[in-house]
């Protein structure tokens, strides 16, 4: 069982038995926190329809600076998160609960405390009262973790990784990893996410994506990137980017000249 494994089955128990409130779902939600705060690279966190801390885990509070999550009650994520950063998280947790849509193993693009991203898996999800309406919504973010390299096919899929992170400047086609690893789309869809936990598609966003957030620390234009980077051209390029990040190309490098 993965680190993540305990909270996406408790986002399932929390979507399968709607709380009365949100003040009972709080208090119950209070006696297991030690418990999320044990899981490495996860943050865990419960919000109010204005997108507020109402419940968080320690690590959540940690990786915004601070020692508990006392001071992270009451803020939104563009209160306590770095001014590029925050407002955009915000804005997503914003669409959750407004439009009761879920955001269900979205990887995106993060900056830690360095300049060096980092990848995580992203889950949130509305919670629903007993009379159907919203209350509030529950969120899961769990860094990527590193390739389980004791699964019987994790050669053949380091074949395929290595392949994209050496061509990811070129289309890559489906067909093409399939030949590469002798295995159906089905079985290799399988593999990636049991091996990387990520699917094919998403392997080669992130190979793209990684070399592009490097060559945005340079002066290089926008438009030249994105083309070293595989994509046909800036638009293209821009929505990826921002679908992953959450930023376009360019308020990422303004981000990135702030914080020099």
């Amino acid at each position: 069982m993965t680190p993540a494994a305990p909270l996406l089955q408790l986002r399932q128990r929390l979507a399968a038995q709607a709380p009365q409130d949100m003040p009972s779902l709080l208090a119950a939600l209070g006696l297991i926190l030690p418990l999320l705060d044990a899981i490495p690279g996860a943050v865990f966190f419960i919000k109010d329809l204005q997108a507020r801390y109402l419940l968080a885990n320690l690590t959540l509070a940690q990786r915004c600076g601070y020692k508990d999550i006392g001071p992270l009650l009451g803020k939104t994520s563009a209160e306590v998160f770095p001014a590029r950063l925050g407002p955009v998280y915000t804005e997503q947790d914003q669409r959750v609960l407004q439009h009761g849509s879920s955001i269900h193993g979205q990887l995106e693009l993060h900056l830690y405390g360095s300049r060096e991203p980092g990848w995580c898996l992203t889950d949130k999800h509305p919670l629903h009262g007993r009379d159907g309406q919203i209350i509030g919504m529950a969120g899961i973010s769990v860094d990527l973790q590193a390739a389980s390299d004791t699964h019987p096919a994790y050669q053949r899929l380091a074949a395929v990784d290595r392949y994209i992170r050496e061509h990811y400047q070129q289309t890559i086609r489906l067909q093409q990893l399939t030949a590469l690893a002798g295995l159906s789309a089905a079985q290799l869809e399988r593999y990636c996410k049991r091996i990387f936990h990520l699917t094919p598609r998403q392997m080669i966003h992130k190979a793209r994506l990684e070399h592009a957030s490097r060559l945005l620390e340079s002066a290089l234009p926008i438009t030249d990137i994105a083309l070293q980077c595989g994509y046909t051209d800036h638009s293209a390029f821009s929505r990826q980017f921002k679908a992953l990040t959450g930023l376009s190309p360019r308020a990422y490098r303004e981000g990135l000249e702030g914080a020099g």
